[in-house]
């Protein structure tokens, strides 16, 4: 399950971003950073220090144009309101995210994407039951960015990519990735099962599928990435950050 990488990019750099012990998930939008531990205490980036971020005890944490989501070990869905996160009723997420144009989007128990209008997402501020749209598609990771539309991998590696909160329109991409981040200024990045990260170039709004797969060249195997501001930050698999930049 390797992505096709037609051409290896040695412009980008990495070095160590401020630590903290245990980190496993990592998300970036909008100037903001989150991560999870292996705790699954959340937390997010100030100068040079992680902070924690509310009490309740998330696996999944997304930040982006939606505001800070995430998700708990029973798959509950949060949203950051007045410093702590406020559980909702409804449908149960495995993966969220936050980065599209003001929507949420879910993978859900059953892997089962679904979509959270920009309208209902920007005005949930108490506990109550959110309504989810079905985007009938099975995926294992599900990323959206406000420019260019979502991109998705499923069971088998392969990757797609659709308009945003559309429920039809796939298109299969070439290569194969266990999970794809998609930045706010429409670029994207995928994570195969090695632990290789790669930049899928030429994406534009005539052609959001993009052209090709350039390789990051990252000497650690990475386990978790996300993107923003021209800051790649990835996870290792022995749980350093690291911010990549070109």
């Amino acid at each position: 399950h390797r992505a096709v990488a037609h051409q290896s990019s040695s412009a980008w750099t990495c070095k160590e971003a401020p630590q903290h012990y245990g980190a496993v998930q990592i998300d970036a939008g909008q100037g903001k950073v989150v991560m999870r531990d292996r705790n699954n205490q959340a937390y997010f980036l100030s100068g040079s220090t992680w902070y924690n971020l509310g009490t309740v005890r998330l696996k999944h944490v997304s930040v982006g144009p939606a505001g800070i989501w995430g998700v708990d070990a029973s798959n509950k869905v949060y949203k950051y309101v007045a410093g702590n996160f406020v559980v909702s009723a409804g449908f149960t997420m495995q993966q969220v995210d936050a980065g599209g144009a003001g929507q949420v989007v879910g993978v859900s128990s059953f892997n089962g994407i679904y979509c959270l209008k920009s309208t209902i997402a920007s005005a949930y501020k108490s506990a109550g039951i959110l309504s989810w749209d079905s985007l009938s598609k099975v995926l294992i990771y599900y990323s959206c960015g406000p420019l260019y539309g979502c991109w998705g991998t499923d069971k088998a590696h392969r990757i797609y990519v659709t308009q945003i909160c559309e429920a039809c329109g796939w298109a299969v991409v070439d290569g194969a990735a266990k999970m794809v981040e998609v930045g706010t200024d429409g670029n994207v990045f995928v994570l195969n099962a090695h632990g290789d990260v790669y930049l899928r170039t030429g994406i534009s709004s005539g052609n959001p599928q993009g052209t090709h797969w350039t390789q990051i060249p990252i000497c650690l195997p990475i386990s978790h990435l996300s993107y923003d501001l021209g800051k790649l930050w990835v996870i290792t698999s022995g749980g350093t950050i690291l911010q990549c930049s070109q």
